[in-house]
């Protein structure tokens, strides 16, 4: 959280001084350990987030490191979406993980890592119908699409 709070030091500047008129669109990327007061500044500077599966890969060596408490809340989407900050899920592939959509669908609904370790308790998931949003309308909602794409349907 400290490179965030560096970053919206930055941000608060470039607001205060009118750089993001007309919903001017910005996000942060990954974001897995952002604090309750960060989620607090993105939403008022009117910033988004863009979270990647990269627990459902690292998940066991980040809970060895930082325990499994920890690990219960990384990323804390639950607290993303109660602040109101647009959302998207993504696979970060071929960076991080694999461009599979069904593998980040899966880490967002179970909680779970590709080796079956359970990161998050039954409160902190998402629903598969929320998941796919994220997945979907979610991107094109951050890049300013969303009257283009990122909805599923006939046609």
């Amino acid at each position: 959280d400290e490179t965030i709070q560096r970053d919206l030091a930055v941000f608060d500047k470039l607001a205060s001084e009118g750089h993001f008129p007309g919903g001017n669109r910005w996000l942060f990327d990954h974001a897995e350990t952002v604090t309750p007061a960060s989620l607090e500044r993105i939403a008022a500077l009117g910033g988004a987030i863009s979270i990647q599966n990269r627990m459902s890969f690292q998940g066991q060596a980040f809970t060895d490191r930082y325990g499994p408490q920890a690990a219960a809340h990384t990323p804390p989407l639950k607290e993303m979406l109660a602040c109101g900050i647009p959302l998207a899920a993504g696979t970060d592939a071929t960076r991080v993980s694999s461009y599979n959509p069904w593998v980040a669908l899966h880490w967002l609904v179970t909680g779970r890592t590709v080796g079956d370790l359970a990161l998050y308790p039954p409160d902190r998931l998402v629903s598969r119908e929320r998941a796919l949003e994220l997945y979907t309308l979610g991107g094109a909602r951050i890049t300013g699409e969303n009257d283009v794409k990122g909805v599923l349907k006939e046609g």
